[in-house]
C-alpha cells in the first residue's frame, strides 16, 4: 500500500482523453499533479473514434500530430434509414478517425514526460472533501490534494457510491443502451463516416489509423434482451434489417476476438460539481454519437477546467467561484449540442420517424447544414 504524505496541487480521477489533456495542462503550469487510471495503458474503449477539427488546434498545443499516426481526415456524413436508404452530406468542418487504444496511450506518455504522476490499475474508491482538501482513497493507498476532478467515464462506482441523479433514474428512452465497439478491416472511403439506423439504435463506420475501421453501435437493452442476450444473434436479427449493415457485418475481417461491450448508457442530464469535484468527459455529459463530438467535448471541458483551476491555483477567484463558474462555462459551450443530439437520438432508430427526417435533411440543405454544424463547436 503507498502512504503518501505529499499534497497534490490536482488530483484526477480518470485517465481517459479528458482527464490525460487536463493532467498535462496543470502539469505544464507547474502544479504537482496525480492521474489514477483502473486500467494499464494502451487499451480499448467503447468509443465511435471520430474527432470534430475543432480539436486539432489544441491537440497539436499538446504535442499530438496526425502526420505522426497518419490519422485520415473525415470530410462526409453518410446516414441511412432503417431499410438502408442511402443519403449523403457534407460536414463543414470535418474530423479525424484515430483510435483511442492509440491517442490514449500517446497523451498518457505526454503527461508522463511532463511529470504528471501517473497510477494504472488503480481504483479509486472514494473521494471526501474536508477542510479544503480532498482525501482520495484507492486500492493503492490514500492520496490528498487541493483540487479534484472526475473523469471517469460514462458510469462508474463512485457513481452509484454518490447516487447521482442520473444513477437513480428508471429506464428509459435515453438512459438504458448497450454500447459495442469492434476494429475491422472493409473497404470504405477514407473521407467519410456512416451511421447506419437500424430499429431501436444506429451504428456508425469510420476509418481510423492503420487503414482499420472503427465499426460501434448503440442500441437499447432491450433489443439485447429480446435476442437472448446474445449480441451476435442481436445482430442478425435486429442490425441485418439494415441492408449496408448486413453488408459491413457478412464481409468485413474482425480484428478482436470478441466485441468490447458496455451496458446501461445514459444520456440524462448531469451536474458538472458534484462534491465539490469537477467533472469532465462524460462524467459531466454524455453528448450522443450523432453529435459525434464526446471526445472533442470531453477535451474542450478539460481546458475549462483547467483554466478555472489556474485562476482558482493563483487566488483570483473562490473555490465556489471556480464551482460556479465552470458549470456556467460547460453549460454554455455545450448543453445546445446536448439537446439536439438527444432531439435527434429520439428520433433515430424508428422505422417512419428516421425516413422522414432524413428525406427532410435531403430535401432541405441549409437543415442539413445547421443540424450538423449545431454539433460541431468551434475551434478551441
Amino acid at each position: 500500500m503507498h502512504q503518501n504524505n505529499k499534497l497534490y496541487d490536482v488530483a484526477i480521477i480518470g485517465g481517459g482523453i479528458a482527464g490525460l489533456t487536463l493532467s498535462i495542462q496543470c502539469a505544464e503550469k507547474g502544479y504537482k499533479t496525480i492521474l489514477f487510471e483502473k486500467e494499464q495503458y494502451p487499451f480499448h474503449k467503447v468509443c465511435g473514434e471520430y474527432i470534430s477539427l475543432e480539436s486539432l488546434p489544441f491537440l497539436e498545443r499538446l504535442g499530438i500530430s496526425l502526420k505522426e499516426f497518419d490519422a485520415p481526415v473525415i470530410k462526409k456524413l453518410q446516414l441511412t434509414d432503417v431499410k438502408g436508404t442511402l443519403y449523403q452530406f457534407d460536414l463543414p468542418l470535418g474530423g479525424f478517425g484515430i483510435s483511442r487504444y492509440t491517442l490514449d496511450n500517446k497523451l498518457y506518455q505526454i503527461a508522463v514526460s511532463k511529470g504528471v504522476e501517473v497510477f494504472t490499475g488503480t481504483k479509486v474508491n472514494e473521494v471526501v472533501f474536508n477542510n479544503n482538501v480532498f482525501s482520495i482513497q484507492t486500492n493503492k493507498g490514500n492520496f490528498t490534494s487541493i483540487i479534484a476532478a472526475g473523469s471517469f467515464g460514462k458510469r462508474s462506482n463512485i457513481d452509484v457510491k454518490w447516487n447521482r441523479s442520473f444513477i437513480t433514474q428508471k429506464p428509459d428512452k435515453l438512459n438504458n443502451y448497450i454500447g459495442v465497439k469492434y476494429h475491422i478491416d472493409y473497404p470504405f472511403a477514407k473521407e467519410n463516416i456512416a451511421l447506419h439506423n437500424f430499429k431501436d439504435g444506429y451504428c456508425g463506420i469510420s476509418n481510423i489509423e492503420e487503414n482499420k475501421c472503427c465499426l460501434c453501435y448503440l442500441t437499447t437493452a432491450g433489443n439485447l434482451k429480446a435476442s437472448s442476450n446474445s449480441i451476435a444473434e442481436m445482430e442478425k436479427n435486429v442490425l441485418w434489417q439494415n441492408p449496408k449493415l448486413k453488408d459491413i457485418f457478412s464481409n468485413a475481417t474482425f480484428l478482436y476476438k470478441e466485441p468490447l461491450v458496455i451496458s446501461q448508457v445514459s444520456f440524462a442530464k448531469k451536474q458538472q460539481v458534484e462534491n465539490n469535484i469537477l467533472m469532465i468527459g462524460d462524467a459531466a455529459g454524455l453528448i450522443t454519437p450523432l453529435c459525434g463530438n464526446g471526445m472533442s467535448m470531453a477535451m474542450h471541458a478539460g481546458k475549462l477546467a483547467y483554466e478555472n483551476i489556474n485562476a482558482f491555483m493563483q487566488n483570483k477567484i473562490s473555490r465556489t467561484q471556480m464551482e460556479n463558474n465552470y458549470t456556467a462555462q460547460w453549460q454554455q459551450q455545450f448543453s445546445m449540442r446536448l439537446l439536439i443530439g438527444r432531439s435527434v437520438q429520439r428520433i433515430f432508430g424508428n422505422n417512419a420517424s428516421t425516413s422522414l427526417f432524413l428525406a427532410a435533411m435531403n430535401k432541405l440543405p441549409w437543415l442539413a447544414k445547421k443540424i450538423i454544424s449545431a454539433t460541431h463547436g468551434k475551434p478551441f
